[in-house]
């Protein structure tokens, strides 16, 4: 696949796959990028996760807290909000409701 395509792509859900990360419990943000590229959606560099992490910040759906790390540098720890579980939700509900008809459509033109 194409990176131009699929950074489109990325763009359009990153905010959704770092919210659903933080839905089971606090993360930072180093810890986010490795679960990304775990999961397969690819590396994402720091210039691309921190902006998504802030702007989740600014609009309430996450909170952040510095603390000192055991054997480290200070991390800054983001949670989920009551706010960012609701548009998780919907967002996620969103998503599937697009994806579903274009999986549908994608299937037919690749088996035929």
């Amino acid at each position: 696949m194409d990176s131009d395509r699929r950074g489109q792509w990325l763009r359009g859900v990153l905010d959704l796959c770092v919210l659903a990360l933080l839905r089971d419990g606090e993360s930072y943000g180093y810890q986010l990028a490795q679960s990304l590229d775990d999961a397969g959606v690819g590396p994402i560099q720091g210039g691309t996760l921190y902006p998504v992490l802030l702007r989740l910040q600014r609009t309430g759906l996450v909170t952040a807290q510095w603390r000192e790390g055991g054997s480290g540098p200070a991390r800054k720890y983001y949670r989920l909000t009551d706010d960012g579980r609701a548009a998780l939700r919907h967002g996620g509900n969103a998503w599937l409701a697009f994806v579903a008809p274009v999986t549908g459509i994608l299937t037919k033109g690749v088996e035929g």
